[in-house]
């Protein structure tokens, strides 16, 4: 990679993530493009969120305060696979027929289970088919680049995205604790009958993936009752910093360091990140899926991941999900926040490497 020649000063081009010209052979750090949405709750657009990064992240100047010219290293974004698109158009239209037959509501499990074969369950059983594929794909992928020696990440689609990715992790790394910073607890067991929902992924990976052996949840602000009473039952496995509780700290005085200190001393050594970009302010992200008032600063999400690798811990791998384009393009705002967001990722992601 030392031979590679280029001005990191001068303006991106071509197609490379952050504007760099390294393959995926040359590149330390593999980013797969996977633009999945199917089960989609609220607003859409998450599908067209790697692409909107990749462009906007042309205009992220290289030379990091925190990490130096940790680009020489290496960064390569995957191109999209046709095959992920196709499933994810396929799965997208059959829950939009299956929510507009049923009003909005999805299909609980209860009335699945006792109609089966009739062409609203079909399309539900289909639905989760694909989903069951794409954690196949992602797995393997992400099985075949750490391989070849590559730190690796995901820039989703959905929130559903990266379970495969986790299930790499846990094949490739053993036992890690997973850093969630969302909005959302995404414990559901499945939300309006979808097994693979973007709501249900951290209940999928406890229950699937027992080398997962701590969540630690950030930013959290709207959950169901289901989701309150998993983790009240769970104290040894899930570790959830409320964003009230986060606020209210910091309104008595404890300063964000003593708190990002306090959340990553729950990690354990190994440590994959899941950064749903709802976990911002959504100032930040207007535009994603399902955003909730409060949340984290750029600051504080950044200074959280570096706090990791601050601390000794290493960074296995790592998403980046839920980031959707203003519709018609009329702003790049959250490509822009999402694309900083990943390159202070990778950043901090490497220092341990």
């Amino acid at each position: 990679m030392t031979g590679i020649s280029f001005d990191p000063d001068a303006p991106g081009t071509g197609d490379g993530i952050f504007g760099l010209p390294y393959t995926a052979e040359e590149a330390e750090v593999v980013l797969l493009t996977i633009p999945w949405e199917a089960t989609v709750s609220y607003g859409s657009g998450a599908h067209r969120g790697p692409e909107a990064i990749r462009a906007a992240s042309q205009q992220v100047d290289l030379f990091d305060l925190e990490n130096g010219r940790f680009y020489e290293r290496g960064i390569h974004l995957l191109p999209s696979p046709p095959e992920v698109e196709s499933a994810s158009e396929e799965a997208r239209k059959l829950v939009r027929k299956i929510l507009r037959d049923t009003d909005g509501a999805g299909i609980p499990d209860e009335a699945a289970a006792s109609e089966p074969g009739t062409k609203l369950t079909e399309r539900l059983a289909r639905v989760n088919e694909l989903g069951a594929w794409l954690n196949d794909y992602v797995a393997r992928e992400c099985d075949l680049w750490r391989s070849r020696g590559k730190l690796v990440g995901l820039v989703g689609g959905d929130h559903s995205s990266p379970f495969g990715a986790m299930q790499s992790a846990a094949r490739n790394h053993g036992e890690f604790g997973i850093l969630q910073i969302d909005a959302h607890a995404d414990l559901r067991p499945s939300y309006m009958g979808f097994e693979w929902s973007h709501a249900s992924i951290f209940h999928n990976v406890l229950g699937r993936i027992p080398e997962a052996t701590k969540l630690v949840q950030v930013g959290i602000r709207d959950l169901g009752n289901n989701e309150v009473a998993q983790i009240e039952s769970a104290p040894d496995r899930i570790r959830t910093f409320f964003d009230l509780e986060i606020q209210n700290r910091l309104a008595d005085g404890v300063t964000w360091t003593d708190i990002r200190k306090a959340i990553v001393d729950v990690l354990p050594e190994q440590v994959y990140v899941s950064f749903d970009i709802d976990g911002l302010d959504p100032s930040l992200c207007p535009n994603t899926g399902t955003p909730v008032p409060g949340g984290l600063t750029f600051h504080q999400a950044s200074s959280l991941i570096a706090e990791v690798t601050s601390s000794g811990r290493r960074i296995i791998g790592f998403d980046l999900c839920e980031v959707a384009p203003a519709p018609g393009g009329d702003s790049e705002w959250d490509a822009n926040v999402g694309a900083r967001i990943l390159y202070k990722m990778i950043g901090h992601a490497l220092r341990n490497r």
